[in-house]
């Protein structure tokens, strides 16, 4: 596990020491294994941004860290940067710090690892606007109340043909064994990638769309599973380009088809005991957990614009296409964008909610911090949930066909609803919150008065 930092740590001359003799013992053990250390971090716009070292480059990497510029997260997705950002200027560096608890070495590609950085000022405060730390910070306030998190990303993706536009790789219908013996040999690299890196794999399947696959992995603490969700993209990336193709993880891939997901799952326990089971509310929520969840519910529009920030995300949030289009819950419904999964007698602490409306555009680490921020500023509310659904709200006869609440169908809504969160700003604190903002304002008008193929050719292709 990433040990958890409050906001306000300072990495001192102590931490620093312990650094640099831990990177000189990982060095000696990865002598022969991997000669290039990428250490990254994902920005505002989603993208992983990396530094590489040799392999002796490790241990002053740990140390005093490796320089980048704050204006990385006026980035966005064309590559330029956005004028209005407060973060566009020439002055200024920070200093991005390997987690060595969380090296990978890859078996793909050969000969590299890749590590998380968290970022700090030259004097060792942490940067108020690294995600990765606010995400941290969320697990130590937690931590502090005796509540902790489990979480895990469903990464989904398209395999095309290596071309601009996107050329199915494999036939095969969805779900289908036709699919995997056509895509065998890739799976199993891929798989095989993904455990040499120390991924635990709970399963790989074809999904409904074309090429389309998804790779479910075991739950750890929100900081972790948003390194593995990077890390899962990375190494897929790599096991595609070797056999000729391209990964698309992007929301929407094709114009009138469904679009790649990043559902989030995510468990509460207090003191170590669930609060999603065992409790005497419906379906053995606790008290609890049930303000938790409906804190989650109700902030859900706010959330939508840090887990589905791209404009291309509002192409995949249609109704009747399992992606969480509307502002429900309930039990097992794949339509709703919170799914209940209540404990097994087999598993009784598999209880978990899935939240569907996000997809793997989001920086993970922003997401994961924020998702469990609502839940600790919720716990204590005695917030109760409205009445489950079951059935798509879409469908003609449902009782709440034409009435059920419809989550942002813009990002502009979404970035608003997040702008007026007093939760999310107290958690993140005003930097991060407004520069996000900024980036997502810089992204709406990149596609502004641009059609839907369009929108969705310029992101085909990010990760």
């Amino acid at each position: 596990m990433s040990l958890p930092r409050p906001f306000g740590h300072v990495r001192g001359e102590q931490e620093r020491t312990a650094d640099a003799q831990r990177a000189e013992a990982l060095a000696r053990q990865l002598a022969g294994r991997a000669s290039s250390i990428a250490t990254a971090f994902v920005d505002h716009s989603g993208a992983a941004r990396v530094k590489v070292v040799p392999l002796s480059g490790l241990v002053r990497a740990a140390r005093s860290g490796l320089g980048f510029s704050p204006v990385i997260d006026a980035f966005i997705s064309d590559g330029s940067i956005d004028p209005a950002s407060e973060l566009d200027r020439p002055d200024g560096d920070l200093r991005l710090v390997p987690d060595l608890d969380r090296l990978a070495v890859l078996a793909e590609p050969p000969g590299w690892a890749l590590v998380p950085g968290d970022r700090f000022h030259q004097d060792g405060t942490a940067y108020a606007g690294c995600q990765r730390s606010f995400a941290r910070a969320q697990v130590a306030a937690g931590l502090s109340r005796g509540i902790s998190a489990l979480m895990a990303f469903e990464v989904e993706w398209m395999a095309g043909r290596d071309a601009d536009d996107f050329e199915p790789a494999f036939g095969g219908t969805g779900y289908g064994l036709s699919r995997v013996s056509q895509a065998a040999d890739y799976l199993r690299d891929v798989l095989a990638a993904l455990e040499s890196a120390g991924v635990a794999v709970e399963q790989l399947h074809p999904e409904y769309g074309p090429a389309q696959f998804e790779v479910s992995v075991a739950a750890q603490d929100p900081v972790s599973a948003a390194d593995t969700c990077v890390l899962v993209k990375f190494v897929i990336g790599a096991v595609s380009a070797r056999h000729g193709l391209r990964a698309s993880f992007a929301p929407a891939v094709l114009v009138g088809n469904v679009g790649n997901g990043g559902h989030l799952h995510v468990s509460f326990a207090r003191d170590g005991r669930s609060l999603l089971s065992g409790g005497s509310g419906r379906h053995g929520l606790t008290q609890a957990g049930e303000s938790m969840v409906a804190g989650l519910l109700d902030a859900l529009p706010a959330l939508l614009a840090i887990g589905a920030p791209s404009p291309a995300s509002y192409l995949r949030l249609v109704p009747s296409r399992w992606a969480g289009a509307y502002q429900i819950w309930g039990p097992e419904n794949r339509e709703a964008a919170v799914r209940f999964i209540s404990a097994s007698p087999s598993d009784p602490g598999a209880a978990n909610v899935e939240l569907k409306c996000f997809d793997l555009s989001a920086n993970p680490y922003l997401l994961t911090g924020a998702v469990l921020a609502v839940a600790l500023a919720s716990a204590d509310r005695d917030a109760r949930l409205p009445a489950g659904v079951s059935g798509d709200p879409a469908a003609p006869g449902h009782p709440l066909a034409g009435r059920a609440v419809r989550l942002p169908t813009t990002l502009a809504r979404a970035v608003a609803a997040l702008e007026a969160s007093h939760d999310l700003r107290a958690a993140a604190g005003d930097q991060l919150i407004s520069t996000f903002a900024a980036s997502r304002r810089a992204e709406i008008e990149l596609a502004a008065d641009q059609p839907g193929d369009v929108v969705i050719a310029r992101a085909r292709w990010l990760t």
